[in-house]
């Protein structure tokens, strides 16, 4: 018995380790760049994403979400992820100036897919939000659905993209 004890113990405090382990979110400076565009992130409007790689000093930041969650769906990295981080949305001062220090794991997000909005870089968006309450609001006002980051269709963000479609900048 005693044994067992020990080894949950040791179990329960690697697991803690782990945890502790991860990196913190790094706030958006004006030296960011989108990691497809190379694009400065904090002079686009709407949500932004950073991914932390393995062995990597700094992460890889996304002037749209749609574009982060590209790069989650692409079978080619060159390391593996260690965590990922979105703009909450239900805390942002606007859609033109997400907060640049407010970042939300996004394995915890609320994600609205299929709503009239577009991004950053003119594409539809997929729009994070910490609370279920925030996300439901903004599908309320502009469509889409409510969905956690494992049920995005990967059509919402390798799917062709029509620039045509009047898309709003939410308010």
């Amino acid at each position: 018995m005693r044994y067992l004890l020990i080894l949950a113990f040791l179990s329960i405090a690697a697991c803690k380790e782990e945890v502790a382990d991860l990196p913190d979110a790094m706030p958006m400076t004006e030296d960011a760049l989108s990691y497809f565009c190379q694009m400065q992130v904090i002079s686009h409007a709407g949500p932004k994403g950073q991914v932390h790689l393995e062995g990597y000093p700094a992460p890889l930041f996304f002037a749209q979400v749609r574009d982060l969650i590209a790069y989650l769906k692409s079978p080619e990295r060159d390391a593996d992820i260690l965590v990922v981080y979105v703009s909450d949305m239900g805390s942002a001062p606007s859609w033109g100036q997400p907060d640049a220090a407010d970042w939300i794991a996004a394995k915890d997000a609320h994600f609205v897919v299929g709503a009239n909005v577009a991004g950053g870089m003119g594409a539809p968006e997929i729009v994070p939000f910490a609370t279920q309450l925030d996300a439901d609001a903004f599908t309320a006002k502009y469509g889409g659905a409510v969905v956690s980051l494992e049920a995005i269709p990967d059509d919402a963000a390798l799917g062709p993209v029509d620039l045509d479609d009047k898309l709003e900048e939410p308010t």
